[in-house]
């Protein structure tokens, strides 16, 4: 990946004064032209090549969440004439713009409206009730943009709590254009981005899987039938966007029982939970609705039929992940364990057990296959005779989105991972990708790539954790198409064809709900 930065990008401005500002910012690759408020001049300066355009210049906020000095990417532009320009390729420009900014400093990604006279009031208002973010007067240069990669980005100068008739419009106008002269680096980094001919090569399978599909279903018919709110122990699944998509819908997450008020339903997260956290929901006569992954629910099993034999359980897992603490949790006697936790090959050395003869090993289900086998080896050698479970631990949908990241990575430049930081099979599909020689990053979405990832990269890899939706991979994949042509490819895959079923939704305790 040896493109230069500086990729050439125009960049347009309508005022003299905001041209200025962007030209003292700008790379020799960039060119800074000013469009003026015509159609006609936008279309003479604007180019005709397929270079990466972006408008830049002040605008005036609309939304309460849209303060002066903040910095607005606009998704779409709505003309006055109901025209729309659409931007996927806008979040890779938000992501840019944070890293360059001033700590601090808030950078919005959403759409925006053009308007060809300044408004005010009563019209302000509306455009706010619309959802537009920031308005600008720049509607002639909209008829005239190519289907070249293109963004937008204002700094607001007067926003809705401070119109544009106040004594601070000045200052915050200076303030602006210093901003837009940062920005510029951003602006490159954006364009440089951008590939005429680029391959997009999408593992499968990739998503959800069917335990997380069943927890998030189980939320959904517990808010269907209860009605809101629903309490959920911890995150239902490890995923953002699920989580805040919920929490919409009336999902309240907590961390532990005592949050949660008397007599109202309560959810238990798929990644499993130690059973006196079900002793003290019993005990308070919640209704439990438990959304545990069935593969996690057999490792339980497993661990008390081990425990039960007389065994020490060794579990391969991650400390301070939900499905390791619950698991932790069946150890009958904490100050006298009989479960022991170890991630690494070094830690089974130290390890000390009342009989080294009845010992049996257990694993987290999104492990990754290869650094697992690692440490089940490193057992084997110290506890000849160890016992193992019946079948593998990892669950069918972290080994089958593992191995074909690992296909896929190995003949990219760089792979997307698209999945939660607190996910540990998103996590595992990054470190797999980078064991098999790709560049490889973690992204809740597309607002998180980091451009400079993709400058002159020729063939792009994405899959999703187990946790990701579908539609995340989605917009990852526009993003990229809007900065130039690409070619999708899908290798086939397994075929997972697993369905769990849901639990019945218990009857709510006699109790009023608060």
């Amino acid at each position: 990946m040896n493109a230069p930065m500086n990729a050439p990008v125009t960049v347009a401005a309508a005022l003299g004064l905001e041209a200025r500002a962007l030209r003292r910012g700008a790379g020799l690759e960039t060119s800074v032209v000013q469009v003026g408020m015509r159609a006609a001049r936008a279309a003479r300066v604007l180019p005709r090549d397929g270079a990466p355009v972006v408008l830049a210049g002040v605008a005036g906020g609309l939304s309460a969440d849209v303060r002066a000095g903040d910095v607005v990417v606009s998704t779409e532009v709505h003309g006055p004439d109901g025209s729309v320009v659409r931007s996927p390729a806008a979040p890779l420009l938000a992501a840019a713009l944070r890293r360059v900014l001033p700590e601090g400093a808030t950078v919005h990604l959403g759409p925006t409206v053009t308007t060809d006279r300044v408004v005010h009031g009563r019209r302000r208002r509306a455009l706010a009730a619309e959802g537009y973010l920031a308005v600008d007067m720049e509607a002639s240069v909209l008829g005239t943009l190519t289907d070249a990669p293109f963004a937008t980005a204002r700094v607001v100068v007067d926003d809705a709590a401070k119109g544009l008739a106040h004594p601070a419009t000045l200052g915050r106008g200076r303030t602006a254009l210093r901003t837009l002269t940062r920005m510029v680096s951003a602006i490159e980094s954006w364009a440089g981005a951008a590939h005429p001919a680029r391959s997009v090569v999408l593992a499968s399978p990739r998503s959800f899987c069917a335990g997380v599909e069943r927890a998030i279903e189980i939320v959904e018919q517990a808010l269907e039938t209860y009605g809101a709110p629903v309490y959920v122990r911890r995150q239902i699944v490890h995923n953002t966007y699920v989580v805040a998509d919920l929490e919409s819908r009336g999902a309240v997450f907590v961390e532990e029982l005592d949050e949660v008020p008397d007599g109202v339903p309560v959810v238990l997260s798929a990644h499993g939970v130690a059973p006196s956290v079900r002793l003290e929901a019993d005990a308070r006569g919640l209704a439990v609705v438990d959304a545990t992954c069935p593969l996690v629910a057999k490792v339980h099993t497993e661990a008390r039929r081990a425990l039960r034999d007389g065994n020490s359980v060794v579990f391969i897992g991650h400390p301070n992940h939900d499905e390791s603490e619950g698991l932790m949790g069946e150890d009958p006697d904490p100050n006298s364990p009989r479960i022991h936790l170890v991630e690494t090959p070094e830690q089974v050395k130290s390890l000390e057990v009342p009989n080294r003869e009845r010992v049996a090993y257990l694993m987290q289900t999104t492990l990754a296959e290869d650094e697992a086998s690692q440490v089940v080896d490193a057992l084997r050698e110290v506890f000849p005779g160890i016992g193992e479970p019946p079948s593998s631990d990892i669950c069918y949908a972290t080994t089958n989105r593992q191995r074909a990241i690992r296909d896929v990575a190995a003949s990219t430049d760089v792979v997307l991972v698209v999945g939660s930081r607190n996910s540990s099979n998103s996590l595992r599909l990054v470190e797999v990708a980078e064991r098999a020689g790709a560049a490889a990053y973690l992204v809740d979405g597309p607002d998180q790539i980091d451009p400079e990832w993709l400058a002159g990269a020729g063939t792009v890899g994405i899959t999703a954790g187990a946790s990701a939706p579908a539609p995340l991979v989605e917009a990852v994949v526009a993003a990229l198409a809007a900065l130039g042509p690409i070619r999708r490819e899908e290798p086939a895959g397994i075929e997972e064809t697993y369905r769990f079923t849901l639990p019945a939704m218990p009857a709510l305790p006699t109790t009023k709900r608060n």
